[in-house]
């Protein structure tokens, strides 16, 4: 078994980390940082497959968490199927809340509306919006497609709503509060909750 940790335990909670590949590069992520989180090395030598993500489930106890989140050093959605695989696993084998934390891109990235797919599986899908306009989306973000990308990422919120119970929009804290303030207005307006995360290094 590899030493990968496709599977680790942060702050009594579990996380599951598909791929290194992300649509966007934002300058605040953890990727640039040495330490990775809390000092876990979150670097996947290859991306594994379903088995192996269900045998780092099994090597963690799952069963014992009360929520199991999608979060890794890439965007857990570049691997949609492989997602929703885990997802099913972990909904006919334990009562975990499952949460999604995504760039929001994942129907751009698939190429198709995936959200239909996460009913059932996904309770709640937290989405990064880190800005209050598709220019300053970008600058931040340095997307894969471009200005577009928080077009996308807005239209995967709306869609989301219809099948997953919780959907929450957040920002960095350290975005300056006017900002903080409009994004929280996107949020109301897209009908969704809103989030403001603290910054850590």
């Amino acid at each position: 078994m590899s030493a990968m940790n496709i599977v680790y335990n942060y702050q009594h909670k579990l996380y599951i980390n598909l791929t290194n590949r992300c649509t966007n590069k934002c300058k605040f992520c953890i990727r640039y940082t040495p330490s990775g989180v809390d000092g876990i090395d979150l670097w996947l030598e290859h991306e594994p497959d379903l088995d192996e993500v269900i045998n780092a489930l099994e090597e963690k106890d799952f069963k014992s968490f009360d929520e199991i989140i999608f979060c890794g050093y890439g965007e857990p959605t570049m691997r949609w199927e492989i997602l929703l695989g885990a997802a099913k696993y972990i909904k006919e084998n334990s009562s975990a809340k499952i949460r999604l934390n995504t760039n929001g891109h994942g129907n751009k990235i698939a190429g198709k509306d995936i959200t239909p797919k996460m009913q059932g599986l996904i309770d709640c899908i937290s989405i990064s919006l880190n800005a209050e306009t598709a220019e300053k989306y970008n600058d931040i973000c340095v997307c894969d497609f471009g200005d577009d990308g928080f077009y996308e990422m807005l239209d995967f919120a709306k869609k989301a709503k219809a099948y997953v119970p919780e959907i929450i929009l957040s920002v960095v804290d350290v975005i300056g509060s006017e900002a903080i303030e409009k994004c929280r207005k996107i949020a109301e307006e897209t009908g969704v909750q809103y989030r403001v995360r603290e910054y850590s290094e």
